[in-house]
């Protein structure tokens, strides 16, 4: 339909059993939505304009729920879409062009000819994923074609919830439904997604974030043969359960930080090549500690312990998806301890060694311990670590008094609570 229409079905309640549903959205939510969603149909119709056969979109955030860096070693992961999404209002051109307009950025602008090849120029641009999605479809043997888009996210940027993936699943997302008919699977449109950012946008990642934002809801991942890997959704509903995700960004300096990540994955493989293998998944903690004395000298005391904390943590997702499958709560939250503590001792990347006095993960888990302390809740690392976030599984009684005090630590915003959004990558309005 057109903007105009669409924004007037939008008010009128006409995507409220959507929101709520699939999107996860609170009931006490949804008014603010509405508003959300008419204010960026406006701002499309007011970019290109009120003609044309306009269409909505919605793809939403993830978190990272338990193996801890794993996934570059081909290990096994779990994680979860929430319900921070970005939208997109889109109408089809006739012209091949692509323009997307998100809110608070300037306007991407992507031609035929930008498809061909990556552009090294262009690394690390939203313009760059744009042309890298196009060309995954057009290499996968399925149609893209031009589109106007505006888009407007709450999944904010240094959140740790991947609003880098949410946007390249986004774009996917908009060239399935305009131009596949819908056809193309999400599982495919996240697999499109890491070929973009690694090819197109300079960045070696792996599949777990965009993954998690297409499929939705819980997922586990196995990444043993990462070009194929398998995933399975599980049925469970943490709200049901009793608990809130909490995300609390501790606003710590990301910068100069590059090293830090790259050495986690880099030490991991010093340690599988002094092993004979690629990747830790293809050999076992039992070789490494038969070798250790050799591998300590090669390798480092800390690649070592990187290496165990990926063993033990390959080994903790299984134990906790079985525990997901039970329905047993119990068991899955001491895994999530568990994995924290292993991120903490051995994986080492709750803080940066670069500068001792900024350790605010750690200060942000020492009191999250103690607020919960007696209330069976729970907390750990949140995603890569060293600056950012921290993760907490709050009592839902408990969240808002919770809230308040990491705000009052972390500044107002700092802590968001979350609930686990069931529906991936989705056309919300045709």
């Amino acid at each position: 339909m057109q903007s105009n229409a669409l924004k007037e079905y939008i008010l009128s309640g006409g995507i409220d059993s959507t929101l709520l549903e699939d999107l996860s959205v609170n009931e006490a939510d949804i008014a603010a939505q509405r508003t959300r969603y008419a204010d960026a149909c406006d701002a499309f119709g007011a970019k290109y304009g009120d003609d044309g056969e306009v269409s909505l979109y919605s793809v939403g955030g993830r978190s990272e729920i338990s193996g801890n860096h794993t996934d570059h070693n081909h290990g096994r992961v779990i994680a979860a879409s929430v319900n921070l999404d970005i939208l997109a209002f889109a109408k089809p051109t006739d012209n091949g062009v692509v323009r997307i307009q998100s809110a608070g950025f300037p306007e991407d602008i992507v031609t035929p000819d930008a498809i061909e090849d990556p552009d090294p120029a262009k690394y690390y641009t939203s313009a760059s994923i744009i042309a890298g999605m196009q060309k995954a479809f057009l290499n996968a043997g399925y149609a893209v074609g031009g589109f106007d888009a505006y888009t407007t996210s709450n999944v904010l940027k240094g959140s740790g919830i991947s609003s880098s993936a949410a946007f390249e699943v986004m774009v996917g997302n908009i060239l399935n439904h305009l131009y596949n008919d819908g056809k193309v699977s999400n599982v495919e449109i996240a697999k499109m997604a890491q070929y973009a950012e690694n090819v197109y946008f300079g960045k070696p990642c792996g599949l777990m974030d965009q993954t998690a934002c297409a499929v939705g809801g819980f997922i586990t991942i196995d990444f043993a043969d990462p070009k194929n890997p398998v995933i399975e959704k599980l049925d469970f509903d943490m709200t049901a359960a009793g608990y809130a995700l909490c995300i609390v960004n501790t606003g710590g300096n990301h910068a100069d930080l590059n090293e830090d990540y790259a050495s986690v994955p880099a030490e991991m493989k010093s340690v599988a090549k002094e092993l004979g293998v690629s990747v830790l998944r293809e050999t076992t903690a039992e070789a490494l500690l038969e070798n250790i004395v050799r591998i300590r000298g090669t390798c480092g005391d800390r690649a070592v312990m990187r290496a165990m904390h990926f063993f033990a943590e390959n080994e903790r997702v299984d134990k906790q998806v079985n525990a997901l499958r039970c329905k047993d709560f119990v068991h899955f939250k001491n895994g999530v301890v568990a994995s924290g503590n292993s991120s903490f001792k051995y994986l080492q990347n709750v803080f940066t060694t670069k500068n001792v006095h900024e350790q605010g993960l750690s200060l942000a888990l020492c009191l999250t311990e103690r607020f919960l302390a007696g209330t069976e809740g729970v907390c750990r690392v949140h995603g890569g670590g060293f600056a950012g976030t921290i993760q907490a599984f709050v009592p839902m009684s408990k969240t808002e008094e919770y809230a308040a005090y990491m705000n009052g630590v972390f500044g107002e915003g700092a802590c968001h609570v979350l609930c686990i959004r069931r529906a991936g990558a989705v056309q919300v309005v045709k």
